[in-house]
């Protein structure tokens, strides 16, 4: 329930702050692309929107904070948290030959961590005696409440309501704070009420994932510093993705230019495009271990087919007009390929690029899964074993933020090496 209250409140912010940009403030700025002629369709017209992006990242952060309960935002803003506190409930026994009688439990809700003590209640009249114990918040509790009462299930007593409302075993009735479910074998289970806001072990707060990076960059994680792990990783995907490339690029220029290469090599590329490296992981280690060499031929292989179509299909996408006034300007094929090929496909092989990247750093964190000793992968895995949530996220933040800084880098580089692309 929480995950979709989460998505409504997004959409929400997506679709206020998409008016608010693009019917206030876009209509009090004016740049070339707003005075152009034909926008929508135009892909050169099309640019981030810096506002949008910003609003994106805080928006992000933001709901993540609410949803923690974070303590960098007023306590206004933070989602219903789970109880903590006393409450009680009312249950009802039945005993043969005794009716029934009303008993109430207390029930002290207190922080995970910090152990609290049960108090002390008047046992009451009647064969049900009331009762009291502790439980943390975010868990539930079996409450033996036949182990109070004077007379006990194995004589014949049983539960038969909760506040006053019939239940069965199996069944579940919401309390003031909580629910009581019957188990199969008649004992209430108290399950405190868990708000919207998630557990740490499942989504800690970002200041602690904060703190927890501070830490690990200060002592470092399983002999390795954080920039150790990280460099690893990044090693590995350079390599990989430069071998790849030195290889993918030249075979897709001649699947794109010679019949021969094309027969030859397509069957093998478009086998090969569709299986994902992760199920290559298993040969790679048989072929050639668990080291770094292994690693490296799996981002290869990552790598290689995806820099072959793209550059087979930059080959492919080059307008044959352009090349007819090649040739007959008297240029030789080498020529063509120097002046015409290579410039009109070096778009298609720079998204291709972009495409290898991403699909090599998902890898090589799979790969550091399955068998390394550094890498922001083991990183990750290793904290997954000890439920260290908040070392998932952070591997999960640096990953990510890696990867967007590499994109970034070839955006800029094809912006240089490529100025002409989609200008014809």
């Amino acid at each position: 329930m929480s995950g979709i209250f989460f998505l409504l409140i997004y959409i929400a912010i997506f679709v206020v702050s998409a008016l608010l940009v693009t019917k206030v403030l876009h209509k009090a700025t004016s740049d070339y692309t707003s005075l152009k002629t034909v926008k929508f369709g135009d892909e050169s017209a099309v640019r981030p929107n810096r506002i949008a992006g910003v609003v994106s990242v805080l928006t992000i952060f933001v709901m993540w904070g609410v949803f923690t309960g974070s303590n960098l935002l007023p306590s206004f803003l933070h989602a219903p948290g789970p109880f903590v506190g006393t409450t009680t409930f009312t249950y009802t026994a039945q005993a043969p030959g005794q009716g029934t009688d009303d008993a109430t439990v207390t029930v002290v809700v207190h922080p995970r961590g910090e152990p609290a003590d049960t108090p002390e209640v008047e046992p009451g009249d009647g064969f049900a005696k009331n009762d009291a114990t502790t439980i943390a918040q975010w868990r539930s509790g079996l409450i033996r409440v036949d182990a109070n009462d004077e007379i006990s299930k194995s004589d014949g007593a049983e539960v038969i309501a909760i506040d006053g409302q019939e239940i069965a075993p199996g069944g579940t009735v919401q309390t003031a704070n909580g629910s009581v479910t019957l188990s199969d074998k008649g004992t209430p289970n108290f399950q405190p009420s868990r708000g919207w806001q998630m557990e740490p072990l499942y989504l800690p707060a970002p200041e602690e994932v904060w703190t927890r990076t501070l830490q690990i960059m200060d002592e470092g994680f399983r002999n390795f510093t954080l920039l150790e792990h990280l460099g690893y990783s990044l090693f590995r995907v350079i390599v990989g993705f430069l071998l790849g490339a030195l290889v993918g690029i030249p075979l897709g220029y001649a699947m794109g230019l010679s019949n021969w290469f094309r027969g030859w090599f397509d069957p093998i590329v478009e086998f090969m495009r569709p299986v994902p490296p992760l199920a290559l992981i298993p040969l790679v280690i048989i072929w050639a271990g668990i080291g770094e060499a292994g690693k490296i031929i799996l981002l290869f292989l990552a790598a290689l087919w995806i820099m072959a179509i793209a550059a087979r299909s930059g080959v492919s996408g080059v307008k044959i007009s352009k090349v007819h006034a090649a040739y007959s300007l008297g240029a030789s094929k080498w020529q063509v390929m120097r002046h015409v090929i290579i410039p009109n496909s070096l778009p298609e092989i720079f998204t291709g690029a972009r495409v290898a990247m991403g699909v090599c750093w998902g890898t090589v964190v799979a790969a550091e899964l399955v068998a390394a000793e550094q890498g922001a992968g083991m990183m990750i895995m290793t904290a997954s074993k000890f439920q260290n949530t908040d070392i998932v996220i952070m591997g999960i933040i640096l990953i990510g933020v890696i990867g967007f800084g590499i994109d970034m880098l070839m955006r800029a580089a094809e912006r240089f090496l490529v100025p002409w692309k989609g200008k014809g």
